[in-house]
């Protein structure tokens, strides 16, 4: 087990200085046959693609409430926010939100249709986030949540949210919910949250 506690980790910095292959100094150029910039190596040949990472979370419903996590980590320390988190590379969106709820409240779902798809261009990112039934209200948060709880449409601490993403689901979650009709929100979000 690491000693240090888990605001140290974060993660790696987008920009590269070195190759992973070799160890040689990257250069940023347009290598030939591409159109944008890249992190090269000019050692080895390497080429350093930079893509788009995958948040994947939930809606997490039990009884007309939502299951929210208020954050133990950086960034939005002590802010609320739904199940969710970085896609593991072997597992797909749906997988990997359910790994998310699990890790961060103990609560075990029934994973519904997705819900939302959101870019994110100035962070580099695409959230994906799924209706999904809890099997069991029972909460046991992990070490990236300060507490958990569930909350009624008319009780969301919308001044308290971590992110843009996180409160532009709900919002559409809480216009549907009043239709009964849930269809998939997809568009883009093209500014940081300024909460």
């Amino acid at each position: 087990m690491s000693p240090h506690p888990p605001s140290f980790y974060h993660p790696a910095p987008r920009t590269l200085s070195f190759c992973s292959q070799c160890g040689t100094r990257l250069n940023r150029i347009i290598p030939p046959d591409d159109n944008r910039m890249r992190d090269v190596c000019e050692n080895c040949g390497a080429v350093h693609y930079q893509n788009p990472l995958n948040v994947v979370g939930v809606v997490p419903v039990w009884e007309n409430k939502i299951l929210l996590c208020r954050r133990a980590i950086e960034p939005r320390h002590g802010k609320w926010t739904l199940p969710a988190g970085f896609m593991e590379l072997g597992e797909s969106t749906g997988q990997g939100a359910m790994r998310e709820t699990l890790e961060e409240s103990g609560v075990s779902i029934r994973l519904g249709p997705l819900f939302t798809v959101i870019n994110v261009p100035h962070a580099e990112q695409v959230h994906f986030f799924y209706l999904a039934d809890v099997l069991d209200p029972a909460l046991d948060p992990g070490p990236e949540t300060l507490e958990a709880a569930f909350f009624s449409p008319e009780d969301i601490p919308w001044e308290k949210l971590a992110f843009h993403t996180i409160r532009s689901t709900l919002e559409h979650f809480v216009a549907d919910s009043k239709t009964g009709a849930f269809g998939l929100h997809h568009y883009e979000i093209s500014a940081p949250y300024p909460g």
